[in-house]
């Protein structure tokens, strides 16, 4: 199957009138934060979109985003792969007031000035937001093991002098 590039500006109300669905991928060469906070990237970021109208007739978007990324195991310092899949439903906003009205089923994403959304900084936010916070491997996986780690012992703090102790012999006089 060949790898159909999706388009970067998308208007949510147009598609969402045509019930458009986009299922094709982005070069992570166009992804520069997400390229920078992993070790490596694969080539493309597979994402599959659905642009819908609800029962209130508010538009919205759904669909998943599916990426493989290399980390740094922050235990033995080796690099490991990690699958990325995200799931994502927003409807476009415009404006601070129709962001409240949302049911908590969609998240807010705003339009700009000619009612288009960026998909792929979305997407890329959406990736970005679910990289682990400490990339682990499974423990079964990582060259160090629970008898490998050692932990220090905490030596107690010295007593200092209290710097008012001098005031309390003033006190005294």
């Amino acid at each position: 199957m060949d790898k159909v590039k999706l388009p970067r500006l998308i208007d949510p109300l147009k598609s969402a009138m045509k019930r458009s669905t986009y299922d094709g991928v982005y070069s992570t060469s166009l992804m520069e934060r997400l390229v920078g906070s992993v070790i490596s990237c694969g080539d493309f970021v597979s994402v599959d979109v659905k642009f819908l109208k609800d029962a209130q007739s508010l538009t919205y978007f759904h669909g998943t985003a599916n990426a493989q990324v290399t980390l740094l195991c922050q235990r033995c310092n080796h690099e490991f792969s990690h699958s990325i899949n995200v799931e994502f439903c927003f409807s476009p906003v415009q404006g601070a007031e129709t962001e409240e009205e949302l049911p908590e089923a969609f998240d807010p994403v705003e339009v700009n000035d000619h009612g288009e959304i960026d998909l792929l900084q979305l997407i890329e936010d959406e990736l970005i937001l679910s990289l682990p916070i400490v990339a682990l491997h499974a423990e079964e996986n990582c060259s160090v093991g629970p008898d490998d780690m050692t932990f220090g012992i905490i030596e107690p703090e010295q007593e200092r002098k209290n710097p008012f102790a001098v005031l309390k012999e003033l006190k005294r006089d």
